[in-house]
């Protein structure tokens, strides 16, 4: 769990991720007083920034290893058990909802968005933000094995093209005033290896690659990180709407 918060910290600290969250503030209308949820908040960094711009933040995560380094980190706050399908919240009782990188994990996103409308309040707001995973790019002198490894990955994932379907989903479900949008940070360095190694092992162990092409072609994009050369985009969907 400590590696993982560490990465996930990383990632965080990243550039243009700070711009990104409060993107995704700015369109959940966050104004002070406002109570709002975190749906997946992880450590909690979400929710610190929401009630440091004077919303009534509540983190909710379905890990209680999670809940907990949260907690520790921001003692004051809000955080609670619970699943995007199963919120530990009552009726009409937040403005905003927001879930980051969490719905590719749903099986049943409908489901999830059914509860969100439970919990917000006529006219609340809901942003949801997700990476698609069966589209990313990455650069390489072996574009075969490239394409492998990430579709290879998505496959293993609960709904890894939920993102680019967020505005359909939202206007299936009875929202409204729809947005979306995309971001593709491109990555640079080392801080991406360790998802580079997991889309490799990933396409090892659902036997579309053996690890001999897996291990030639890690070497190759360490080579690439550690020199400078490494490039990997990700595509980001942001879509926004309203009950």
């Amino acid at each position: 769990m400590s590696t993982l918060i560490q990465r996930l910290d990383a990632i965080d600290a990243a550039p243009g991720a700070a711009d990104l969250r409060t993107h995704s503030y700015d369109l959940l209308h966050a104004d002070p007083t406002a109570v709002v949820v975190d749906v997946g908040c992880g450590s909690g960094r979400a929710v610190s920034e929401l009630a440091g711009r004077g919303a009534v933040a509540i983190g909710v995560d379905p890990s209680e290893q999670m809940i907990d380094v949260a907690r520790r980190r921001w003692p004051a706050l809000d955080f609670r058990l619970g699943s995007a399908e199963a919120l530990p919240l009552a009726d009409e009782s937040v403005s905003g909802f927001r879930a980051d990188k969490v719905f590719h994990e749903i099986a049943d996103p409908v489901e999830a968005l059914n509860e969100a409308r439970r919990v917000l309040i006529p006219g609340g707001r809901i942003v949801l933000l997700g990476q698609d995973w069966d589209a990313i790019i990455i650069d390489s002198d072996d574009p075969e094995t490239t394409r492998t490894v990430v579709h290879a990955r998505a496959d293993t994932i609960t709904s890894p093209r939920s993102a680019r379907g967020y505005r359909n989903l939202l206007l299936a479900s009875g929202f409204h005033d729809v947005t979306v949008e995309a971001r593709t940070p491109i990555f640079t360095d080392e801080l991406m290896l360790p998802m580079l190694t997991g889309l490799a092992a990933a396409a090892v162990a659902t036997n579309n690659l053996n690890q001999e092409r897996a291990d030639r072609w890690l070497t190759e994009q360490t080579t690439r990180a550690r020199s400078g050369r490494l490039l990997v985009a990700v595509p980001l969907f942001i879509a926004a709407a309203q009950t």
